[in-house]
């Protein structure tokens, strides 16, 4: 079990150098956008003074290693600072303060979050379902054409997916709402039934990586000698693979689904500005119209985070569950 923790800990170690490099390009790149805040309020018209004023008002004119370890101060104590649109819209209508990147953030990361988790449910099921049933008659016209349509879902563009299931679902058949413009405070219901459309073409897209993988790992343990005694003793193909082989085979399933699950929260930006879902995707894009540079910042920095937590997370199941990994000598 010591060796288990210590390997843990050897991952969140590199999990935090890793998220601390990230930090260090996400600041460089997102400085480097082409634009400015200032020109981008005050418009065309901008003179150099009213420019100035408002770079050193919101700490523009600093030197770039200054802003970075400020910025990382900020983030290690939970403060991300304030929006520069927020706070320019506060002093235009004679206020003093502004809205936290935080505050702007909290909401929208729960939509997300909400609509990650609705996906989820949908495509982990489905997924393993069509795994087991694609191994159980594998080489049959069924495993032919579950392949054909996962590989055919998950080798077309998320915006192409989404007006194709607008297109059937929403215009020709108004089942479900083009638009996911929740809200909170919104019944639970009504938030699922608009939630529907943008979970179905996410889960199209990530439900072939878990299919495959299911069936690869059944279909490999169906050769092994204690499935071959099962089926001796007569017993039902379906029970031999749910009983015997997909437990053993769960460790690179979850391996995946991790993986899955991590671009479901990174990769929602462009599913949610076709249906204008209020997630932190659409707030992103927002953001970077208008060159709000803390709340780009914290955006990328959310996603970074996620996808590094949930590769631990992969990688630690990953051991638990191989005792050749958990003891390695």
């Amino acid at each position: 079990m010591n060796t288990v923790l210590k390997i843990i800990l050897q991952r969140l170690g590199l999990g935090l150098l890793t998220l601390l490099v990230v930090s260090i390009v996400i600041f460089l790149a997102v400085n480097a956008l082409p634009g400015d805040f200032a020109q981008v309020i005050l418009g065309q018209g901008a003179t150099e003074q009213a420019t100035a004023q408002i770079r050193r008002d919101l700490g523009l004119d600093q030197p770039l290693v200054m802003r970075y370890f400020a910025w990382l101060g900020g983030m290690a104590t939970g403060d991300l600072g304030t929006s520069f649109a927020q706070l320019n819209f506060a002093q235009n209508m004679g206020g003093s303060g502004g809205v936290t990147v935080v505050e702007q953030i909290a909401p929208r990361f729960a939509n997300t979050m909400f609509l990650a988790g609705v996906t989820a449910a949908i495509a982990v099921p489905v997924a393993v379902g069509l795994g087991i049933l694609a191994a159980l008659y594998r080489n049959t016209a069924f495993d032919k054409a579950a392949n054909v349509a996962t590989l055919s879902s998950i080798s077309s563009p998320e915006f192409f997916m989404a007006y194709v299931l607008i297109l059937f679902l929403a215009v020709l058949n108004p089942i479900l709402p083009s638009l996911s413009n929740i809200y909170e405070g919104m019944p639970f219901g009504e938030r699922l039934t608009r939630t529907l459309l943008p979970a179905l073409t996410l889960t199209l897209v990530v439900v072939a990586h878990m299919m495959r993988m299911t069936r690869a790992s059944i279909i490999n343990l169906l050769a092994s000698p204690y499935i071959e005694m099962a089926r001796l003793k007569g017993i039902a193909p379906m029970r031999i693979i749910v009983r015997h082989a997909l437990p053993n085979a769960l460790a690179p399933i979850i391996n995946v689904i991790a993986l899955n699950l991590a671009y479901l929260i990174t990769g929602v930006v462009v599913v949610e500005v076709v249906f204008v879902y209020p997630g932190i995707g659409q707030l992103f894009v927002d953001s970077v119209k208008i060159r709000d540079i803390p709340v780009v910042q914290a955006c990328c920095l959310i996603f970074a985070a996620a996808y590094i937590l949930l590769n631990l997370t992969a990688d630690v199941m990953s051991i638990l569950s191989n005792p050749r990994l958990r003891h390695p000598k």
